[in-house]
């Protein structure tokens, strides 16, 4: 069925695709609605209209000057809308896009053509079609008006404020206009976010009347929602609201164990508080709405004695001086001991509309719209929680739009990140230099977007911001929303990359500067999210040569997966950009199963980068059929989730590059001589144990795999058979070999990396049995070790060279001296001589100094009593955790195998033999004459 559907459901689903990407959302519906018919507009003349501040999820401009500041704006409230002007005098002056918005404001569908008109604003009526509207002209709101549309200027809300957002939230429309610099002009120590009184009505929606002045020009009006990178800005000065939140305090006591998350601030109503030296915050606060928020990133900090201070002044902040009830969650029971204490009437409560301030932690899933809602209307919300733990517990979850917190923040101008904070005690900063010194997320990243675009040169300060930067822009971009800060956000990031392309990272032209790796950070994480990624592309890859393809490639799927994940090769690669699709069987949907492209799941934190940070993706598999694509291309794989079992299920791909796979049992020598000359640039040899990933460069001339294939399987038999295991793995090793790799020459994992270079030894049998294989099976036998027999850190690089000495000598005769000249013997009596003249600390048994205590045992047991120890612990359960116990348990394991007392030689290297080891060993001989008697 799949088979003869193939074709069809691939012209079908391009079909839906391109349906949906044509697809409007409710934004710009609504846009271009309100802006039918208009082809430009003048602003000139004696008017100065106030700079519109957008914050929320459904505010939008629908005027924005060449400065970026926003002349008009809309924006959805409940079941209601809202219309928003700079200056009352665009009632008159624009009489079309005034009809505009009294048609859109109406509503879909509503059959309630009457216009409520504010006796102040009563000139629109005298340019309205009398035929669309009834309209009648009012000295105040009232409920009872029934009227589907309210107009007014931003001065005459008044009282009616609470009915207005009543009416609003219920489905009706207001339209209101006005300019809020003259007001804050006259009342310099008012907050006019919260005071100005039209912003008590538009606030709620997301829309304020800054106390800014707007440049009023000649606009054209635009076919989609207008965007700038100069939008991004800060949208207020929060000196004031900081003098007030720091009154009192000079430090932040994150001592005593507290393990807390940074905070994102990126609202443009949204601050940081407390940060670290390096100008990660922990502590926030934002307006939202008619409300306030305040974050701290662990919610032990809300019971902490020496942080009362501040948690008096948050709440005065938060309550607004309505003296009104603060509503403490039940389980911050000794944080409300704590605020108990002080001058407000606190109750242990569950979310309830009737409080001031609500405090909760960020772990809480119920009532997050009403939270939200609440805070819009004016109450105050105190919270915290950290994301560190929740994100290390759900892997493959995104933290930004998945967290319970975030749900709940993130609308709000901020989002708790992975990121950990240590315990410390902070300084608090200085309000009159809090925006000049403070890193904000809004602010670095306008400064570099005119740094970019114009040249505009960047302070030092900012210069040292923009690592930071480049990390949180890719956390930023995880959001993925339709609101307006986010396409502001990341229009202004393709502008950034338009004007500057993204550095063409490679081996031979690696990427040093801050400025560069933040484009690299940008480029690759805006081409996930971009609505274009096609039109983007060229932007990002200048080089990106088409290579010959195969069509509805079949991949037959047989997996058991007894433990972790499994990448199970498809044989294709994906060039850079290149998208295809996916026929999916039934059997693998929804059912956790992943498409991936990329080998190369390193992720580099590296100062010089030879490639970018994270060049591979997935795609969970969740319809029957997938599209994927991965800038930097990549082979593709599919991803089996742990302890699932497919037989005889196929995956159909429609175009991909056909790569060089060969697969022990499966690819012929015929097969191999033209798929070793296939164009994909990664190369893969499966084998019954292991699978190499390499650059293609070193396969084509790679004449006998099967003899490659023979020679590695013996390896992994030797590995198997140390470890007391069966021949065939229950997942076969990965090894992937790469330009750079997070950490170490090479490094253990699921699959082992490697740089390059080695590449050409693991494909040459000569190679190991001339020179060895040294680092490489020490990396395989770090995927052996087991905590139940480690004790770290003396061991972590010790007992994985049991399997490199082992290997050498048992599989491939290549005395263990030879690739590693530091066990000859007399190095080895050097080693414990020198140990044992020191004192036998065991603060320096590691490494060799570790190994020379288990090569002593083999020379005197051989092999086999290391299989039979690792056996016995393949028997055993209720490990002990620490490693007192833990050694001394392998004492006993080790004595028992060997049936003789190895106590007097573990207590001659220092280990902590307890008298109760001595006594259950005490029936078997004693190894008197051990190595290390000598230094007793």
């Amino acid at each position: 069925m799949l088979s003869n559907l193939t074709s069809n459901l691939f012209f079908n689903l391009q079909t839906l695709i391109m349906s949906t990407q044509a697809t409007q959302t409710i934004q710009e519906e609504a846009y271009v609605s309100l802006t039918r018919g208009l082809t430009d507009l003048d602003f000139r003349g004696p008017c100065i209209p106030s700079d519109l501040v957008l914050i929320g999820d459904h505010s939008f401009p629908l005027v924005m000057n060449s400065h970026g500041q926003v002349l008009m704006a809309a924006s959805f409230y409940g079941s209601g809308r809202i219309v928003v002007l700079g200056h009352e005098s665009y009632l008159t002056a624009f009489p079309a896009l005034v009809e505009n918005a009294l048609v859109w404001l109406r509503g879909d569908g509503s059959e309630n053509q009457s216009v409520g008109i504010h006796n102040n604003v009563q000139g629109v009526t005298h340019n309205l079609s009398t035929s669309l509207f009834q309209t009648q002209t009012v000295g105040s709101f009232s409920c009872d008006l029934g009227v589907g549309v309210y107009v007014t200027d931003a001065y005459s809300v008044g009282p009616d404020q609470k009915d207005l957002v009543a009416f609003l939230k219920a489905g009706g429309g207001v339209l209101i206009a006005g300019q809020a610099w003259s007001w804050a002009a006259d009342h310099p120590k008012e907050n006019t976010l919260l005071q100005f009184v039209g912003n008590k009505l538009s606030g709620v929606a997301g829309v304020y009347f800054s106390d800014h002045h707007a440049e009023a020009e000649y606009l054209p009006v635009y076919p989609q929602i207008p965007s700038s990178w100069m939008a991004m800005v800060i949208g207020k000065d929060f000196a004031d609201d900081l003098e007030f939140l720091l009154q009192g305090i000079s430090e932040f006591d994150l001592l005593n164990g507290v393990v807390a998350s940074e905070v994102l601030v990126h609202g443009p109503l949204a601050f940081p508080i407390g940060t670290t030296e390096d100008g990660r915050a922990f502590l926030a606060g934002a307006y939202y709405g008619q409300g306030r928020v305040v974050v701290v990133t662990h919610e032990g900090l809300l019971r902490r004695e020496s942080l009362a201070p501040f948690w008096i002044n948050a709440l005065h902040w938060l309550d607004e001086g309505r003296r009104g009830v603060v509503g403490v969650t039940p389980d911050l029971h000794q944080a409300f001991d704590l605020l108990s204490k002080t001058e407000f009437v606190c109750e242990k409560t569950n979310f309830r509309k009737d409080l001031s301030v609500f405090v909760c932690t960020a772990y809480r899933n119920d009532c997050i719209e009403e939270i939200r809602e609440f805070v819009a209307e004016g109450g105050g919300l105190l919270i915290g929680g950290h994301a560190w733990y929740w994100a290390q517990t759900h892997k493959g979850q995104n933290l930004m739009t998945d967290f319970s917190g975030n749900k709940i923040l993130t609308k709000m101008g901020l989002s708790l990140l992975e990121n950990i904070i240590r315990e410390g005690s902070f300084k608090a900063p200085v309000p009159s230099q809090a925006i000049k010194d403070t890193y904000h997320f809004r602010h670095v990243l306008h400064r570099f977007a005119g740094h970019c675009a114009h040249g505009d040169k960047l302070s030092k300060r900012e210069e040292e911001c923009l690592t930071k930067l480049g990390g949180d822009c890719s956390k930023y971009l995880r959001l993925k929303t339709d609101d307006n800060a986010y396409k502001q956000v990341v229009s202004t990031f393709t502008d950034i990359v338009k004007k500057t392309g993204m550095p063409q990272v490679c081996e031979s032209c690696p990427v040093k500067s801050p400025r560069d790796r933040l484009l690299l950070h940008v480029g690759s994480e805006l081409y996930k999210v971009h609505p274009d990624p096609d039109e983007l592309l060229p932007h990002l890859i200048k080089n990106n040569p088409l290579l010959p393809v195969v069509y509805n490639h079949r991949i037959k799927v047989d997996v058991k997966t007894a433990g972790g994940e499994e990448w199970v090769s498809t044989g294709l690669y994906l060039s850079p950009g290149m998208k295809t699709y996916m026929a999916i069987p039934a059997e693998i949907i929804n059912k956790g199963w992943k498409v991936q492209i990329g080998c190369q799941t390193d992720r580099l934190k590296a100062e010089v980068l030879k490639r970018a940070p994270c060049v591979h993706d997935r795609f969970p598999i969740s319809s029957e059929m997938v599209q994927v694509r991965n800038l930097w291309g990549g082979l593709i794989y599919l991803v089996a989730p742990p302890k699932t079992q497919v037989e005889g299920v196929e995956v159909i791909v429609q175009i991909a590059v056909p790569a060089p796979y060969y697969k022990s049992g499966v690819t012929t020598a015929a097969d191999w001589s033209l798929l070793r000359t296939a164009p994909s640039p990664w190369a893969e040899l499966e084998f019954d144990n292991i699978i190499f990933t390499v650059p293609s460069e070193f396969v084509r001339d790679l004449d006998h795999p099967d003899e490659l294939a023979t020679h590695w399987d013996d390896i992994m038999r030797g590995i198997a058979d140390l470890a007391a295991i069966p021949h065939k793995f229950t997942r076969k090793e990965r090894f992937v070999t790469d330009v750079q790799i997070s950490h170490g020459w090479m490094h253990a994992g699921y699959p082992v990396m490697a740089h390059k270079s080695t590449a050409p030894q693991v494909l040459s049998i000569e190679h190991a049995k001339t020179k060895g294989l040294w680092g490489i099976i020490h990396e395989l036998g770090h995927n052996q070790q087991r905590g139940c027999w480690e004790f770290p850190p003396h061991t972590t690089e010790c007992t994985c060279n049991l399997w490199s000495v082992y290997v050498h000598e048992e599989v491939l005769g290549v005395n263990r001296a030879k690739p590693q000249p530091g066990l000859s013997p007399a190095k080895r009596q050097s080693t414990a001589e020198k140990y044992a003249k020191e004192g036998k600390n065991l603060s320096s048994w590691s490494v060799f100094v570790a190994l020379e205590t288990y090569l002593q045992l083999q020379d005197k047991f051989g092999w086999d009593a290391f299989k039979r120890v690792f056996a016995a612990y393949h028997e055993m359960s209720n490990f002990p955790k620490d490693n007192k116990r833990k050694m001394n348990l392998y004492a006993v394991t080790f004595s028992q195998a060997v049936e003789m007392n190895l106590s007097g030689f573990f207590k001659s290297w220092g280990w902590p033999i307890e008298r109760d080891t001595e006594d259950k060993l005490s029936k078997l001989p004693p190894w008197t004459d051990h190595p290390m008697v000598q230094y007793d």
